[in-house]
Order: structure tokens, then sequence, then C-alpha cells
């Protein structure tokens, strides 16, 4: 691919979980000073008003069955908008680097010739947790922690994605992006032997106001999302640090 020489340049900015207060200060300031700023779905309403109200703004979010753009027009349009301005900001929920995408859209990029700077942020899978009061680690029960998405169905998951290594080796499972394919995922966890009274919590909307947990074991955790009605987006943590809850 030939190399184009580019005005401006696109960083990829992790918003972290929805508080507001969780953002970096870094990503703060070039939202403040961003030209266009491309934003996900679940990007809380507060980070969105520290955009620069001169700014363009896209939202490209993604949902389950709902897409606003798909992930080669979200690029393309990165591409084209570095072409006229300076500062582009791709605004990603957590962290760009864990489960979003981030990684791909950097490679395009750079393949486009494109410059790139990558902002962390605060993933999910370790804020909605502390926010519920449950520590992932603890050096008297836990001293591993996994996280694997929950995204893909049961016989569709990527080689590495090995449910009966995950159930060996780590003592603290956090999934991402799990909720709906939750039956298979515990179904594997029990194949691979956990006991089917393990503690699990589910964390929707993790460190904002609207934050709501639902806590149980591997055997009833299911049918407690039946009972309730619990929907995603939401974090699932499992093993025996979901005690310290209470």
């Amino acid at each position: 691919m030939n190399q184009l020489k580019f005005v401006g340049k696109v960083y990829l900015v992790g918003a972290g979980p929805g508080d507001p207060g969780l953002i970096t200060l870094k990503g703060k300031v070039l939202l403040e000073q961003a030209d266009v700023v491309i934003y996900d779905a679940l990007v809380s309403a507060p980070i969105l008003t520290m955009i620069n109200p001169n700014a363009e703004k896209i939202n490209a979010g993604k949902r389950r069955g709902r897409h606003s753009l798909q992930q080669t027009q979200t690029t393309q349009l990165l591409i084209e908008k570095a072409k006229t301005h300076a500062i582009v900001v791709r605004l990603k929920g957590g962290d760009p680097f864990v489960f979003g995408r981030g990684g791909e859209e950097m490679e395009d990029l750079m393949q486009a010739g494109v410059p790139v700077e990558v902002i962390p942020g605060v993933t999910s899978g370790i804020a909605a947790p502390a926010y519920a009061g449950i520590p992932l680690t603890h050096r008297n029960y836990s001293s591993s922690v996994t996280f694997v998405t929950g995204h893909e169905a049961t016989g569709k998951y990527r080689p590495e994605v090995n449910w009966q290594a995950i159930a060996d080796g780590s003592e603290t499972i956090v999934i991402y992006m799990g909720v709906h394919n939750l039956h298979n995922i515990i179904k594997e966890l029990i194949i691979a032997g956990c006991s089917p009274e393990k503690p699990i919590a589910l964390i929707q909307w993790g460190t904002r106001p609207e934050q709501k947990e639902l806590i149980g074991t591997l055997e009833n955790i299911v049918e407690q999302i039946e009972a309730t009605g619990f929907e995603a987006p939401a974090i699932a943590v499992i093993g025996n640090v979901v005690n310290f809850r209470e």
C-alpha cells in the first residue's frame, strides 16, 4: 500500500468504564483539543460533555444487534478525517487494547500511513469489580486473574479461548460481554472442573450511577438472570473473591 502524507494524527483514547472521574488527564486534554471525535456507544454522557464544543462528533457505537457504523467504515472514516484534521480522537469505552478492537484499528491506520498514538483507559474488568467491593486478587485467596471475552458463541471460539485451561489455571475469572452466552460458558467451566457452588458476580453498568449487581453461584446464576431480567452490558467475576463483597 502506498504511504500517504497526512497532516493529522489519530489518538485511540480509552474513556474508561463510565465514571467521568476515571478518564485519564491526557485523554481529557485530547478531548478538549480534538477537531473530530468518533466515539463508541458505551462512552458515558458526562465524558461526551468534555469534548471540544467546536469538534465534529460522530457516533460509531456498536451494541448487540445495533451497529451505527461497521468496523471497516469506522477505520476508513478515521483515515479520511486524518487527511484534513490535526487531532482525530477515536474514543473507546474502557481501554482500547482490552477487547476494544484498538489493535485492529491501529494496524489498519498504520498500514494506511496514518500516525497513531494510544492513550490507555481503565478497563471495566478491573473498575466494575472494584466499585462492587470485589478485589480481583487477595494474598490468601487469589493470586491469578484471567480476562476473557464471552462474546462468541460456543463452537465459534478461537483456539486460544480454552475454558479447560482457564478453569485449571486461574483463581479469578473476569468475563467481558458474556451475559448472553453465560449458560454455555458455565457449562464449559463445570465440565472443565469448576464447582457448581463457585461464586459469581454480574456487574451491570459498572462505575455508573445505575450500577447493579447480581450475586450467585455457577449453578443458580442463569436462573437468577431469567427471574430478574438482568441484561448486558455487564462484567462477570467468577471466584472466591466474590464473597468479599459482603
